[in-house]
């Protein structure tokens, strides 16, 4: 436990996005990507990374601020922000998949020693309602993840969304709404214990964004309990409108343990559609990515600084 944890504030502008690319913006399954789909893919992502080196030289600390981004189209990103000293995060599952595995099956550390990135992060979809087989299925492959990080000085990251169950949406009248407010935080608590018990200790949780203080309170206590004094949790943007991604980010501020954000598609995905379409141009991608980082990390920090 003595290495756990991360003591700087994290703000991460994630792009490790696959699948969403492939089916969301260019309408292609991954089986027919073709060569031009795959560059313009690479080229959507260099716009992405632009963007954030603007908002870093223009307003955000360097050493707060990070990228988070795959393998597959962002290779030449992945050398260049290592290079740069930039705090980076590298992906490490399948994309779109239900269940958690490998990209690179048990090849993941090789890929990850390929870069020394700062964080190897995972995604999971976990509900302590699921199946016990396969929570213990995947949390075995989380914890091989986990080992190997810290074995090999490298900060690790889970980020879980957990979807609601039949009986979970039913017990809240069928609203989503009143899951994510009523249910989902208490959920939280319990996927952090479960990961906990079976030995699955990231350095920083990337979790969904709730609304009350009280909420992220209980969710950083479980997070630090037992010597984990340094773990940090960033909110998640979960590609919400901007305007319920900041009321997550202003309530996550005011509490200690909640280190930054990871906010993409709500700070990316409009700017890049319009640069597609051709309504924008490349600078002007650039530019309003750029804008949309900063204005988060202004939410944050503001609300940091009366807390």
């Amino acid at each position: 436990m003595n290495n756990l944890g991360y003591d700087k504030l994290l703000f991460i502008l994630p792009f490790d996005h696959r699948s969403s690319f492939e089916k969301g913006m260019f309408d292609v399954e991954k089986q027919d990507l073709t060569p031009e789909i795959i560059e313009k893919i690479k080229e959507e992502k260099q716009i992405i990374y632009e963007g954030f080196k603007k908002a870093v030289l223009e307003k955000i600390s360097k050493k707060f601020a990070a990228i988070l981004v795959d393998e597959q189209f962002g290779d030449e990103i992945l050398k260049d922000s290592i290079k740069e000293g930039y705090v980076t995060l590298l992906t490490t599952e399948k994309s779109g998949q239900n269940e958690f595995a490998f990209e690179y099956e048990d090849q993941f550390g090789e890929h990850i020693k390929k870069y020394n990135p700062t964080f190897a992060k995972a995604l999971i979809r976990y509900n302590p309602e699921d199946d016990p087989d396969l929570k213990e299925k995947q949390l075995k492959e989380l914890k091989r993840l986990n080992d190997f990080c810290h074995d090999n000085n490298y900060k690790f990251m889970i980020e879980v969304l957990i979807g609601v169950s039949e009986s979970q949406l039913l017990s809240v009248g069928g609203e989503k709404n009143r899951y994510d407010r009523e249910l989902r935080p208490k959920l939280a608590v319990e996927v952090v214990r479960e990961f906990q018990d079976r030995g699955v200790s990231p350095d920083v949780w990337k979790m969904e964004g709730m609304e009350k203080e009280e909420d992220y309170r209980a969710l950083a206590e479980r997070a630090r309990i037992d010597g984990r004094d340094n773990v940090g949790i960033v909110v998640l943007g979960r590609g919400a409108e901007q305007e319920e991604v900041g009321k997550w980010i202003t309530s996550g501020a005011r509490v200690e343990g909640i280190i930054g954000f990871a906010v993409g598609r709500t700070i990316f995905w409009d700017p890049l559609v319009l640069f597609k379409d051709g309504k924008i141009s490349h600078d002007e991608a650039v530019g309003q990515i750029s804008k949309n980082f900063q204005y988060f990390y202004d939410l944050f920090m503001n609300e940091r600084k009366t807390a």
